[in-house]
């Protein structure tokens, strides 16, 4: 039996090594597409944002603001609220302030559309959206002055019925929200490379960015189709690639500007994730287990007794594990608070084992301040 035990944790120690040299294959692939030669036409069409709000987030004004000041003909950005004393609307008032020639609207939308409140705003501010072209992405997003225009450039190729884009997370000074900026930069976007990779192409999106036509989302039944599911961004990639259109990963990145979290919310958001992942993409969920690899090599190398060949194993796969964070955060994203942050990584992924069983085991989560149950990648609200 030990014999065995030691065959398998062997195995998979060399699989995980293996899924981190993919992950650095698909980081350059990533690269060299991204410097290929660019140019946007001549003509391209306005576009619709669409923000839904709920409260305030780390840096929101700024994160606002970045919309406001895009290398962009003709846009218009809506803001959607539920609640008309949410505090988040004092903050895009000031942003009509500030811009007055820039169409800024803050709508009230208070229909309830389904247990996702997210999306029941995306459907009512679609509606109102003067624009084909629609772009959507998260309150607390902040992006360059050429995004609209690169996102737009991408949007207008053969075939391509979504554009989402990459991340990376800006911390607060809290143990959590390092550990979660890490787990971006470290661990989620080298593993949304690789499904590119395998897969040939994404078939889902990212909230940091989802652009679309209208006649498109149309085409899968609006955004009220998806007022049901938690990982909406998900559910509107997977069905835009279903319906034989390509999600385009975009050549531009965004920052998010995480909350101050405390280790408690951290592995509560952690656990969330996980069973999102789970719900969304059971297949993939179970492979995620294949991709710890600082806990499979010291697995290895504490039932090999330090043997010459489980020591060796353990070197390469430190070596590799390290090498993913830094050229997917670094290479990749340019975050600037990796090197910071790369003496967390042992840490982060010996935590991950323990919050992948606690997501494999339960459907309960909180969102908004809301306990839901999952089934099938849908909210089920608690009692």
């Amino acid at each position: 039996m030990y014999r065995f035990l030691l065959i398998v944790v062997g195995l998979a120690t060399c699989v995980s090594a293996a899924y981190s040299v993919m992950c650095i294959i698909a980081c350059i692939s990533y690269v060299r597409r991204r410097a290929l030669p660019f140019s946007a036409p001549s003509s391209l069409p306005p576009i619709s944002i669409l923000k839904p709000l709920k409260g305030t987030d780390p840096e929101m004004y700024q994160s606002f603001r970045s919309h406001c000041i895009q290398n962009y003909s003709e846009y218009e950005l809506l803001f959607g609220i539920s609640d008309p004393q949410d505090p988040a609307a004092e903050i895009v008032k000031r942003l009509q302030q500030e811009f007055p020639d820039r169409r800024i609207e803050l709508v009230y939308c208070d229909k309830n559309l389904g247990p996702n409140g997210k999306v029941s705003t995306l459907a009512q501010l679609s509606a109102v959206a003067k624009h084909d072209a629609l772009l959507v992405n998260d309150s607390d997003i902040r992006v360059e002055p050429d995004y609209l225009l690169t996102i737009a450039t991408e949007l207008q190729q053969p075939g391509i019925g979504l554009v989402t884009c990459l991340y990376r997370g800006i911390p607060a000074p809290t143990m959590g929200s390092k550990l979660e900026s890490l787990g971006i930069s470290a661990d989620f976007i080298p593993g949304a490379l690789v499904a590119s990779l395998i897969e040939g192409g994404l078939r889902f999106g990212l909230g940091s960015t989802l652009a679309l036509r209208r006649k498109d989302l149309q085409a899968i039944d609006g955004f009220e189709a998806l007022a049901d599911y938690l990982a909406d961004d998900y559910q509107l990639g997977r069905r835009i690639a279903e319906s034989n259109l390509r999600v385009q990963l975009s050549r531009t990145s965004v920052e998010t500007y995480l909350p101050a979290y405390d280790l408690s919310r951290f592995i509560t958001h952690q656990l969330r994730w996980m069973r999102t992942i789970r719900a969304s993409r059971p297949g993939g969920y179970a492979g995620l287990v294949m991709t710890f690899t600082l806990p499979w090599a010291i697995l290895a190398l504490l039932l090999a007794r330090g043997a010459h060949w489980a020591c060796l194993l353990f070197a390469a796969a430190i070596l590799l594990r390290f090498a993913v964070a830094i050229i997917s955060g670094r290479t990749v994203l340019r975050d600037r608070h990796l090197f910071r942050l790369l003496w967390l990584l042992p840490l982060r992924d010996l935590l991950t084992p323990f919050v992948w069983i606690g997501g494999l085991v339960g459907r309960k989560i909180i969102w908004r301040g809301k306990e839901f149950e999952l089934r099938d990648g849908k909210l089920i609200p608690g009692d």
